[in-house]
Protein backbone atom coordinates (compact mmCIF):
# COMPACT_ATOMS: atom_id res chain seq x y z
CA UNK A 1 0.00 0.00 0.00
CA UNK A 2 3.18 2.18 -0.05
CA UNK A 3 4.79 0.97 -2.78
CA UNK A 4 3.93 4.06 -5.03
CA UNK A 5 2.39 1.30 -7.70
CA UNK A 6 -1.59 1.22 -8.25
CA UNK A 7 -1.46 -1.91 -10.04
CA UNK A 8 -0.49 -3.74 -6.91
CA UNK A 9 -3.32 -4.40 -3.67
CA UNK A 10 -3.91 -5.62 -0.49
CA UNK A 11 -6.96 -7.20 0.07
CA UNK A 12 -8.21 -8.46 3.82
CA UNK A 13 -10.09 -11.90 4.42
CA UNK A 14 -13.04 -12.50 2.63
CA UNK A 15 -17.00 -11.41 4.92
CA UNK A 16 -14.71 -10.18 7.72
CA UNK A 17 -15.45 -6.81 8.30
CA UNK A 18 -14.54 -4.75 10.07
CA UNK A 19 -10.53 -4.85 8.49
CA UNK A 20 -7.82 -2.13 8.92
CA UNK A 21 -4.76 -1.26 7.44
CA UNK A 22 -2.21 1.07 9.20
CA UNK A 23 1.04 3.60 8.19
CA UNK A 24 3.80 4.60 10.32
CA UNK A 25 5.49 7.70 9.36
CA UNK A 26 8.18 7.27 11.53
CA UNK A 27 7.73 9.69 13.95
CA UNK A 28 4.78 12.52 14.60
CA UNK A 29 3.65 14.58 11.58
CA UNK A 30 1.24 16.96 10.82
CA UNK A 31 -1.42 15.81 8.51
CA UNK A 32 -4.74 16.99 6.69
CA UNK A 33 -5.53 14.72 4.37
CA UNK A 34 -5.57 10.56 3.12
CA UNK A 35 -5.58 9.89 -0.64
CA UNK A 36 -6.31 5.97 -1.37
CA UNK A 37 -6.60 4.16 -4.67
CA UNK A 38 -7.34 1.01 -6.07
CA UNK A 39 -6.49 -0.08 -9.33
CA UNK A 40 -7.29 1.71 -12.24
CA UNK A 41 -8.71 -1.18 -13.90
CA UNK A 42 -11.73 -2.14 -11.42
CA UNK A 43 -14.87 -1.46 -11.57
CA UNK A 44 -16.41 1.21 -9.43
CA UNK A 45 -17.41 0.39 -5.44
CA UNK A 46 -17.86 2.20 -2.25
CA UNK A 47 -16.17 1.41 0.62
CA UNK A 48 -17.19 2.26 4.42
CA UNK A 49 -14.24 4.18 5.42
CA UNK A 50 -13.28 5.77 8.82
CA UNK A 51 -9.99 7.12 9.77
CA UNK A 52 -7.79 6.99 13.16
CA UNK A 53 -4.64 8.65 14.16
CA UNK A 54 -2.28 7.67 17.18
CA UNK A 55 1.25 8.84 18.22
CA UNK A 56 2.34 6.20 20.33
CA UNK A 57 0.62 3.18 17.90
CA UNK A 58 -1.77 1.88 21.15
CA UNK A 59 -4.40 4.58 21.55
CA UNK A 60 -6.18 5.97 18.92
CA UNK A 61 -8.66 8.68 18.26
CA UNK A 62 -11.52 9.47 15.47
CA UNK A 63 -9.51 11.79 12.72
CA UNK A 64 -12.67 11.24 10.19
CA UNK A 65 -15.44 9.23 11.39
CA UNK A 66 -17.23 6.87 9.18
CA UNK A 67 -18.45 7.68 5.76
CA UNK A 68 -19.02 5.95 2.14
CA UNK A 69 -16.23 6.77 -0.16
CA UNK A 70 -16.63 6.02 -4.03
CA UNK A 71 -13.91 5.07 -6.05
CA UNK A 72 -14.27 5.12 -10.07
CA UNK A 73 -12.44 5.05 -13.11
CA UNK A 74 -13.48 8.60 -13.90
CA UNK A 75 -11.74 9.50 -10.86
CA UNK A 76 -8.42 6.86 -11.98
CA UNK A 77 -10.32 4.99 -8.77
CA UNK A 78 -8.86 7.65 -6.23
CA UNK A 79 -10.20 8.75 -3.01
CA UNK A 80 -9.21 11.99 -0.69
CA UNK A 81 -10.38 12.07 2.88
CA UNK A 82 -9.90 15.46 4.12
CA UNK A 83 -9.83 16.03 7.96
CA UNK A 84 -8.97 19.32 10.37
CA UNK A 85 -4.60 19.14 10.80
CA UNK A 86 -3.94 16.97 12.87
CA UNK A 87 0.01 15.22 14.22
CA UNK A 88 -0.20 11.89 14.36
CA UNK A 89 2.55 8.94 14.24
CA UNK A 90 -0.01 6.43 12.92
CA UNK A 91 -2.52 6.82 10.90
CA UNK A 92 -5.10 3.42 10.63
CA UNK A 93 -7.94 3.17 7.94
CA UNK A 94 -10.88 1.01 9.41
CA UNK A 95 -12.72 -0.63 6.61
CA UNK A 96 -16.13 -1.76 7.20
CA UNK A 97 -18.17 -2.31 4.23
CA UNK A 98 -17.51 -2.88 0.43
CA UNK A 99 -19.89 -2.62 -2.59
CA UNK A 100 -17.33 -4.52 -4.78
CA UNK A 101 -16.02 -7.01 -2.98
CA UNK A 102 -16.74 -9.01 0.34
CA UNK A 103 -13.31 -7.67 1.96
CA UNK A 104 -11.19 -4.47 2.85
CA UNK A 105 -9.34 -3.23 -0.37
CA UNK A 106 -6.37 -0.78 -1.08
CA UNK A 107 -3.72 -0.09 -3.21
CA UNK A 108 -2.27 3.04 -1.98
CA UNK A 109 -2.42 4.82 1.62
CA UNK A 110 -0.88 8.27 0.80
CA UNK A 111 -1.12 10.75 4.19
CA UNK A 112 -0.26 14.51 3.30
CA UNK A 113 -0.29 17.61 5.15
CA UNK A 114 -2.25 20.46 3.23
Amino acid sequence: MTDGNQATYWESANNAFPQWVQVDLGSASSASRIVLQLPTAWGARTETLSVLGSTDGTTFSTVAGSAGYSFASGSNNTVTITFAPTTKRYFRLNITANTGWAAGQLSEFQVWDS
